[in-house]
Protein backbone atom coordinates (compact mmCIF):
# COMPACT_ATOMS: atom_id res chain seq x y z
CA UNK A 1 0.00 0.00 0.00
CA UNK A 2 1.40 3.24 -1.21
CA UNK A 3 1.83 6.28 1.68
CA UNK A 4 -1.04 8.32 1.84
CA UNK A 5 0.35 12.22 1.40
CA UNK A 6 1.70 14.42 -0.84
CA UNK A 7 3.27 17.69 1.10
CA UNK A 8 3.21 20.52 -1.50
CA UNK A 9 5.48 23.64 -0.54
CA UNK A 10 5.62 26.83 -2.83
CA UNK A 11 9.03 27.94 -2.78
CA UNK A 12 10.62 31.53 -3.72
CA UNK A 13 14.32 32.06 -3.17
CA UNK A 14 13.16 29.39 0.49
CA UNK A 15 16.84 27.90 0.91
CA UNK A 16 17.59 30.19 3.75
CA UNK A 17 14.43 28.90 5.33
CA UNK A 18 13.01 25.56 4.10
CA UNK A 19 15.73 23.14 5.99
CA UNK A 20 13.74 22.48 8.97
CA UNK A 21 10.72 22.40 7.81
CA UNK A 22 12.07 19.61 5.01
CA UNK A 23 13.58 18.17 8.08
CA UNK A 24 10.35 17.53 10.01
CA UNK A 25 8.93 15.20 7.39
CA UNK A 26 11.40 12.69 8.29
CA UNK A 27 9.41 10.92 10.48
CA UNK A 28 6.38 11.35 8.31
CA UNK A 29 8.87 8.93 5.91
CA UNK A 30 9.37 6.34 8.56
CA UNK A 31 5.82 6.39 9.72
CA UNK A 32 4.78 5.46 6.04
CA UNK A 33 2.68 8.57 5.61
CA UNK A 34 3.88 10.74 2.96
CA UNK A 35 4.93 9.24 -0.42
CA UNK A 36 6.57 12.46 -1.89
CA UNK A 37 7.08 16.26 -1.33
CA UNK A 38 6.91 18.38 -4.07
CA UNK A 39 8.44 21.83 -4.00
CA UNK A 40 6.67 24.46 -6.51
CA UNK A 41 9.43 27.26 -7.69
CA UNK A 42 7.57 30.73 -8.76
CA UNK A 43 10.86 31.94 -10.29
CA UNK A 44 13.69 31.64 -7.79
CA UNK A 45 16.91 32.86 -8.33
CA UNK A 46 18.49 30.50 -5.37
CA UNK A 47 19.86 26.85 -5.13
CA UNK A 48 16.46 25.25 -4.77
CA UNK A 49 17.04 22.68 -7.31
CA UNK A 50 20.33 21.45 -5.49
CA UNK A 51 18.01 21.24 -2.30
CA UNK A 52 14.89 19.11 -4.08
CA UNK A 53 18.01 17.18 -5.66
CA UNK A 54 19.70 16.44 -2.45
CA UNK A 55 16.41 15.72 -0.03
CA UNK A 56 14.68 13.76 -2.99
CA UNK A 57 12.17 16.03 -3.37
CA UNK A 58 10.40 16.82 -7.02
CA UNK A 59 11.12 20.24 -8.07
CA UNK A 60 8.08 21.76 -10.41
CA UNK A 61 7.71 25.37 -11.98
CA UNK A 62 4.70 27.40 -11.71
CA UNK A 63 3.48 31.19 -12.36
CA UNK A 64 4.76 32.65 -9.43
CA UNK A 65 2.33 33.08 -6.19
CA UNK A 66 1.39 31.42 -3.88
CA UNK A 67 -2.48 30.29 -5.17
CA UNK A 68 -0.63 29.58 -8.84
CA UNK A 69 2.43 27.37 -7.01
CA UNK A 70 -0.49 25.84 -4.59
CA UNK A 71 -2.69 25.08 -7.05
CA UNK A 72 0.07 23.45 -9.84
CA UNK A 73 1.59 21.48 -6.84
CA UNK A 74 -2.05 19.85 -6.07
CA UNK A 75 -2.29 18.97 -9.97
CA UNK A 76 0.70 16.78 -10.26
CA UNK A 77 0.37 15.41 -6.16
CA UNK A 78 -0.23 11.47 -6.53
CA UNK A 79 -1.15 10.86 -2.81
CA UNK A 80 -4.83 10.40 -1.61
CA UNK A 81 -4.13 13.36 1.07
CA UNK A 82 -2.66 16.55 0.23
CA UNK A 83 -0.52 18.46 3.15
CA UNK A 84 0.21 22.21 2.56
CA UNK A 85 2.76 23.88 3.89
CA UNK A 86 4.94 27.26 3.79
CA UNK A 87 8.32 26.97 3.44
CA UNK A 88 9.20 28.25 6.43
CA UNK A 89 6.08 26.78 8.30
CA UNK A 90 8.35 23.47 10.61
CA UNK A 91 5.48 20.25 11.90
CA UNK A 92 6.52 19.59 15.30
CA UNK A 93 7.78 16.25 16.56
CA UNK A 94 4.00 14.45 17.27
CA UNK A 95 3.09 15.78 14.31
CA UNK A 96 2.79 11.95 12.80
CA UNK A 97 0.18 11.05 15.32
CA UNK A 98 -2.14 13.86 14.74
CA UNK A 99 -1.95 13.86 11.34
CA UNK A 100 -2.58 9.71 11.33
CA UNK A 101 -5.76 9.97 14.11
CA UNK A 102 -7.01 12.88 11.50
CA UNK A 103 -6.68 10.02 8.21
CA UNK A 104 -8.45 7.19 10.28
CA UNK A 105 -11.45 9.43 12.17
CA UNK A 106 -11.93 11.75 9.82
CA UNK A 107 -11.65 11.59 6.23
CA UNK A 108 -14.43 14.14 5.28
CA UNK A 109 -12.90 16.61 6.89
CA UNK A 110 -9.83 19.10 6.36
CA UNK A 111 -7.39 19.56 9.17
CA UNK A 112 -5.29 22.25 10.12
CA UNK A 113 -2.38 22.80 13.26
CA UNK A 114 -2.66 25.40 15.84
CA UNK A 115 -0.27 28.15 15.05
CA UNK A 116 2.76 28.70 16.55
CA UNK A 117 6.16 31.42 16.57
CA UNK A 118 10.25 31.00 16.66
CA UNK A 119 10.15 34.15 18.91
CA UNK A 120 10.10 34.46 22.49
CA UNK A 121 8.72 38.07 22.30
CA UNK A 122 5.26 38.34 23.85
CA UNK A 123 3.92 40.00 20.84
CA UNK A 124 4.40 36.96 19.21
CA UNK A 125 2.87 35.03 21.76
CA UNK A 126 -0.72 37.93 21.77
CA UNK A 127 -0.16 37.28 17.47
CA UNK A 128 -0.62 33.50 17.55
CA UNK A 129 -3.07 33.78 20.24
CA UNK A 130 -5.43 35.59 18.13
CA UNK A 131 -4.54 33.78 15.24
CA UNK A 132 -6.18 30.80 16.60
CA UNK A 133 -8.81 32.46 17.78
CA UNK A 134 -9.94 33.57 14.20
CA UNK A 135 -8.91 29.58 13.52
CA UNK A 136 -11.30 27.93 15.67
CA UNK A 137 -14.44 30.84 15.82
CA UNK A 138 -14.18 32.04 11.91
CA UNK A 139 -12.93 29.28 10.54
CA UNK A 140 -10.53 31.02 8.72
CA UNK A 141 -6.98 29.16 9.52
CA UNK A 142 -4.37 30.87 6.91
CA UNK A 143 -1.53 28.88 4.98
CA UNK A 144 0.99 29.35 7.60
CA UNK A 145 -1.13 26.71 10.35
CA UNK A 146 -0.79 24.13 7.30
CA UNK A 147 -3.75 22.24 5.55
CA UNK A 148 -4.35 18.63 5.49
CA UNK A 149 -7.11 17.91 3.00
CA UNK A 150 -8.04 14.87 0.78
CA UNK A 151 -7.76 14.68 -2.68
CA UNK A 152 -11.63 14.31 -3.20
CA UNK A 153 -12.36 16.98 -0.46
CA UNK A 154 -9.73 19.09 -2.20
CA UNK A 155 -10.89 18.79 -6.00
CA UNK A 156 -14.74 18.74 -4.63
CA UNK A 157 -14.49 22.62 -3.38
CA UNK A 158 -12.29 23.63 -6.35
CA UNK A 159 -8.55 23.62 -4.70
CA UNK A 160 -6.27 26.71 -4.33
CA UNK A 161 -7.32 29.44 -7.39
CA UNK A 162 -4.66 31.32 -8.31
CA UNK A 163 -5.23 34.57 -7.09
CA UNK A 164 -1.88 36.87 -5.93
CA UNK A 165 -3.39 37.33 -2.17
CA UNK A 166 -5.85 35.48 0.17
CA UNK A 167 -6.07 32.20 -1.43
CA UNK A 168 -5.37 30.79 2.19
CA UNK A 169 -8.77 32.31 3.10
CA UNK A 170 -11.15 31.35 -0.14
CA UNK A 171 -10.02 27.76 0.78
CA UNK A 172 -10.86 27.91 4.47
CA UNK A 173 -13.99 29.41 3.25
CA UNK A 174 -14.32 26.72 0.48
CA UNK A 175 -14.01 24.50 3.08
CA UNK A 176 -16.31 25.91 5.88
CA UNK A 177 -18.56 23.44 8.00
CA UNK A 178 -15.55 20.62 6.80
CA UNK A 179 -12.25 21.93 8.73
CA UNK A 180 -10.67 20.30 12.22
CA UNK A 181 -8.05 21.51 14.36
CA UNK A 182 -5.21 19.19 14.15
CA UNK A 183 -3.97 18.29 18.07
CA UNK A 184 -0.36 19.95 17.14
CA UNK A 185 1.15 22.78 17.04
CA UNK A 186 3.07 24.61 13.64
CA UNK A 187 6.23 26.82 14.24
CA UNK A 188 6.38 29.17 11.71
CA UNK A 189 9.42 32.07 11.20
CA UNK A 190 8.39 35.68 12.80
CA UNK A 191 10.36 37.41 10.84
CA UNK A 192 8.02 39.37 9.05
CA UNK A 193 6.51 40.31 11.76
CA UNK A 194 9.49 41.14 13.54
CA UNK A 195 11.14 43.18 10.97
CA UNK A 196 7.65 45.58 10.06
CA UNK A 197 6.58 45.16 13.79
CA UNK A 198 3.55 42.90 14.93
CA UNK A 199 0.67 45.90 15.41
CA UNK A 200 1.65 47.12 11.66
CA UNK A 201 1.64 43.49 10.60
CA UNK A 202 -1.63 42.39 12.32
CA UNK A 203 -3.20 45.24 11.20
CA UNK A 204 -2.42 44.92 7.67
CA UNK A 205 -3.82 41.53 7.81
CA UNK A 206 -6.93 42.25 9.11
CA UNK A 207 -7.39 45.08 6.56
CA UNK A 208 -6.24 42.73 4.13
CA UNK A 209 -8.81 40.32 5.14
CA UNK A 210 -11.76 42.57 6.14
CA UNK A 211 -11.28 43.72 2.09
CA UNK A 212 -11.75 40.11 0.73
CA UNK A 213 -14.49 39.26 3.18
CA UNK A 214 -15.67 43.08 2.03
CA UNK A 215 -15.52 41.75 -1.86
CA UNK A 216 -12.86 43.53 -3.19
CA UNK A 217 -10.65 41.50 -5.20
CA UNK A 218 -7.82 40.22 -4.65
CA UNK A 219 -5.96 42.33 -7.63
CA UNK A 220 -6.71 45.36 -6.35
CA UNK A 221 -5.80 44.06 -2.52
CA UNK A 222 -2.70 43.73 -3.25
CA UNK A 223 -2.10 46.72 -5.37
CA UNK A 224 -3.06 48.61 -1.68
CA UNK A 225 -1.16 45.96 0.29
CA UNK A 226 2.41 46.87 -2.19
CA UNK A 227 1.64 50.63 -2.06
CA UNK A 228 1.51 50.22 1.54
CA UNK A 229 5.13 48.47 1.45
CA UNK A 230 6.52 50.65 -0.69
CA UNK A 231 5.20 53.38 1.68
CA UNK A 232 6.93 51.43 4.48
CA UNK A 233 10.41 50.94 2.97
CA UNK A 234 10.68 54.63 2.47
CA UNK A 235 9.74 55.57 5.67
CA UNK A 236 12.32 53.23 7.60
CA UNK A 237 14.77 53.85 4.92
CA UNK A 238 14.31 57.45 6.39
CA UNK A 239 14.68 56.61 9.89
CA UNK A 240 17.44 55.18 9.22
CA UNK A 241 19.14 58.13 7.35
CA UNK A 242 18.22 60.06 10.39
CA UNK A 243 19.58 57.62 12.91
CA UNK A 244 22.83 57.52 11.04
CA UNK A 245 23.27 61.60 11.28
Amino acid sequence: MSAPISIVIPVLNAVPVIGPTLGALVPGVADGLIREVILVDGGSTDAIADVAEETGARLIEATTGRGSQLRAGAEVARGDWLLFLHADTVLPPNWTDAVARHLQRHADRAGYFRLGFDSERRYARWTEGWANIRSRYLALPYGDQGLLVSRRLYRETGGFQPMPLMEDVAMARALRGKLRCLDAVVTTSAERYEREGYWRRGCRNWGCLGLYLAGVSPDKITKIYRKQEVSDGSRHRTQSSRDRS
